[in-house]
């Protein structure tokens, strides 16, 4: 049982190409730097005073909190993108929420999305100022089976 609440995040996106779709989604998760680790998709929530810090080197076979986007695509030449973005409110003592997204389409487009999404959630759904929107986004042009992924990691 996850009992410890993470007082760490970082973003990490990566994309890859993969004999099947789930090889294609593995070498995204090698390429973004947690394909040896055991992801546990949670809800989007960055706990208060949680601090940003640089992509580490997990342990293998970790249980890794993230939120993430993905998409797979087996349309030749197609244009995937995959965008996370994480609005902070003004009071500190307050969660900041985290936003996924991927489409169709090219990087800027997807991320500019997942910003307003992350904007709306903050301010509409909780009534909280923004302090601060982060966020990454990549972008794959499929050659066989193609994956985009961009994720937030929490850690300890």
């Amino acid at each position: 049982m996850l009992c410890n609440t993470p007082t760490k995040f970082f973003m990490a996106t990566g994309s890859s190409e993969g004999y099947t779709e789930l090889n294609s989604f593995d070498g995204a998760l090698l390429n973004a730097g947690i394909g040896n680790t055991n992801l546990v998709k949670m809800s989007s929530i960055v706990p208060p005073h949680c601090q940003e810090i640089a992509p580490i080197q997990l342990p293998y076979g970790a249980l890794v909190p993230v939120a993430y986007a993905a998409i797979t695509s087996d349309m030749v030449g197609e244009i995937i993108s995959a965008a996370v973005a994480a609005a902070f409110p003004k009071d500190t003592t307050k969660p900041g929420l985290i936003m996924e997204y991927s489409s169709r389409g090219h990087r800027e487009d997807v991320e500019k999305i997942v910003r307003q999404m992350a904007l709306k959630g903050m301010e509409e759904m909780r009534g909280e100022e923004v302090a601060e929107i982060k966020s990454v986004a990549i972008q794959h042009e499929v050659q066989k089976i193609g994956t985009a992924f961009a994720s937030v990691v929490l850690w300890y």
